[in-house]
């Protein structure tokens, strides 16, 4: 089995991401404010698990980018695909640094900047672009490395705009009037790009094979975050502790730390990625049909879908207060993309509706884009 079938799996995956990520960033602009999810003093399940479960979002994206880049050695020469990851990195670091802060924000006024997901996928890009020429195997070992042992350097407290910007989340730069925050520090996703470029040697296997080799590596991935969890030892900067009963001390157990993705917080996401690949190995479900058309135009997905939730916050904060000014205002860091009016935030219920809201708003659009790039040819289209 070869070509669709096999990117079919992949397209698929990413959708479900895809479509995840809609409900973290509906949660972020349609929430309770000040209600961190993650945090088991004021927290309930249900909160905890609707963050929790968009955890698997990031990881993917890097890991996929990587898997992709390899499959495009199909039709591209190494160095071709070097130059291209290479462009192509520098615009989504131009997309986040202009287009996606006005997305979010509606404002140019550049008083908070943060440096999220796609800054970091370009830079990802770029450091793979100078790794494709190197043998697999290497590549596969320094992804290793930098996903295994960037944990060895949790214990560096350096208030520096290059270490922020390669490990620990920080300030680049703060004035009293601006300032940009690194979110997504660059060494382990690097690492994960370059693991997920590796992973893309099996999908020039046969398909028992391959199969067997997802589910083998993905089950050991599994059982990895268990005993290494359990051990409370490495891999994770904050340790696990016992709660006030079970169902929250399992929650501490998987409260693993994503800024920076830490390895237990790898283990626990890729692990389980790796297993729903193996699954779709066998074919698409009818059900996840929507997810693998959202798969095929990630990129476009990603800016609609934010500019859409954006769109339908300004809508009903004029609908509710008779202004929006809160939507176009630049917030601080607290009270990220944005601050809210007084009374603002919906309970769960309401978080869900709006999510499904935008899902089914984005997959009509998402077919229109992907049977565009089918029928055409343009380079440009290469790059959304």
């Amino acid at each position: 089995m070869r070509g669709d079938a096999r990117l079919e799996s992949i397209d698929v995956v990413r959708g479900v991401i895809m479509i995840l990520m809609a409900l973290d960033h509906t949660r972020d602009y349609f929430g309770m404010r000040g209600l961190d999810p993650t945090n088991l003093a004021n927290t309930s399940a249900a909160w905890f698990a609707t963050r929790w479960i968009t955890h698997f979002c990031a990881p993917v994206f890097f890991l996929l980018m990587g898997t992709g880049a390899y499959l495009s050695l199909r039709r591209q020469t190494p160095r071709e695909l070097a130059r291209f990851l290479f462009t192509r990195g520098l615009w989504l670091i131009f997309l986040e640094l202009v287009l996606m802060r006005w997305v979010i924000q509606f404002n140019i006024d550049y008083h908070v900047t943060l440096l999220l997901v796609l800054w970091a996928l370009g830079w990802a890009m770029i450091g793979l672009a100078a790794l494709v020429r190197l043998p697999l195997r290497a590549i596969a070992v320094i992804g290793l490395v930098m996903i295994v042992g960037h944990n060895l350097l949790d214990a560096v407290r350096w208030a520096n705009p290059v270490w922020a910007v390669l490990h620990q989340p920080g300030f680049v730069w703060r004035t009293s009037e601006h300032l940009v925050f690194a979110a997504y520090p660059l060494i382990p996703w690097l690492g994960v790009t370059a693991v997920g470029f590796a992973l893309g040697r099996i999908y020039d296997w046969d398909t028992l094979r391959r199969r067997a080799w997802l589910a083998r590596v993905g089950l050991a991935a599994c059982a990895a975050f268990v005993v290494l969890r359990a051990v409370n030892l490495y891999g994770d900067p904050v340790p696990w502790t016992a709660q006030r009963d079970a169902l929250f001390t399992g929650l501490a157990f998987i409260n693993t730390t994503k800024y920076p993705p830490s390895l237990l917080f790898l283990l626990m996401t890729l692990g389980p990625v790796l297993l729903l690949l193996w699954m779709l190995e066998r074919g698409t479900p009818r059900w996840l049909a929507a997810a693998k058309v959202i798969g095929r135009v990630p990129l476009f997905y990603y800016v609609v879908h934010f500019f859409l939730i954006h769109l339908l916050t300004t809508a009903v904060c004029l609908l509710r207060y008779g202004s929006a000014h809160w939507s176009f205002e630049s917030p601080d860091l607290a009270h990220y993309p944005f601050s809210a009016p007084p009374g603002w935030g919906y309970a769960l219920p309401g978080i869900y509706l709006w999510w499904a809201l935008v899902v089914a708003v984005m997959y009509p659009l998402c077919r229109g884009f992907a049977n565009l790039k089918q029928r055409r040819s343009e380079a440009w289209l290469s790059y959304v």
